[in-house]
């Protein structure tokens, strides 16, 4: 059995998990065609912003600092952005894309939110729940694009 993360650890997977999705977003829009693929691109880049502030906001009243994703993982995942879209950067695929994204972040956090309920406090169980279930509707909505 996995020992209970702090709820300083479940806010930095919150941040982490956001700060990822907006890394992707960025690198994908340029590559997409599709207009209303593109909207939603928006739409989704605006909630995990919204999120990633409300976990901002939170660490500081904690007087915790957050870290952003290295450097060499920008890299990492832009790259691997590229190279997928320049392969096929088709609507469906570009969804496909997201979606397992989207289903990675799903799963890493309901993994934190499980890890962590018995000892974080209620605003960062909150937002971690808000999280999920954005992600959940935004794998649902990734889906009809495909």
């Amino acid at each position: 059995m996995a020992d209970n993360k702090s709820g300083s650890e479940l806010l930095a997977e919150i941040y982490r998990n956001t700060h990822y999705a907006l890394q992707s977003i960025s690198d994908i829009m340029p590559e997409t065609e599709d207009a209303e693929l593109i909207e939603q691109l928006k739409q989704m880049h605006d909630g995990y912003e919204r999120i990633s502030g409300k976990a901002a906001l939170l660490a500081k009243d904690a007087g915790l600092e957050l870290k952003e994703p290295s450097p060499i993982k920008k890299v990492m995942m832009w790259g691997s952005v590229k190279l997928n879209a320049l392969k096929d950067n088709t609507r469906a695929h570009i969804a496909e894309m997201l979606t397992q994204g989207t289903v990675m972040g799903i799963t890493a956090l309901a993994r934190s939110i499980g890890d962590s309920k018995d000892c974080a406090d209620e605003d960062t169980l909150a937002l971690a729940n808000e999280l999920l279930d954005m992600e959940q509707k935004y794998e649902k909505k990734l889906k009809s694009f495909l």
